[in-house]
């Protein structure tokens, strides 16, 4: 499902970072070598449906290149 962020994301923390990563190997083949961290987060996303939600966020991120392939939300709640 699509989404787009709507406001900052906050509670940002690393969960994974070099070797720990899964998709590195396609990281690096698509956007260089770099230092890559998966990276979480809290956020409001709305959805195509117009619909807004609080909801964790996962992206990929490094020094230089920034953030890249956010991935699927999942809904949060406190």
């Amino acid at each position: 499902m699509n989404f787009r962020i709507v406001g900052n994301i906050s509670e940002i923390e690393t969960i994974a970072s070099r070797t720990s990563i899964r998709e590195l190997e396609k990281l690096l083949k698509t956007y260089g070598r770099a230092r890559w961290r998966k990276r979480k987060g809290i956020a409001n996303v709305e959805l195509d449906d117009g619909t807004t939600h609080l909801a964790e966020i996962h992206w990929y991120e490094a020094h230089g290149i920034g953030k890249r392939e956010l991935k699927d939300y999942f809904s949060y709640e406190k």
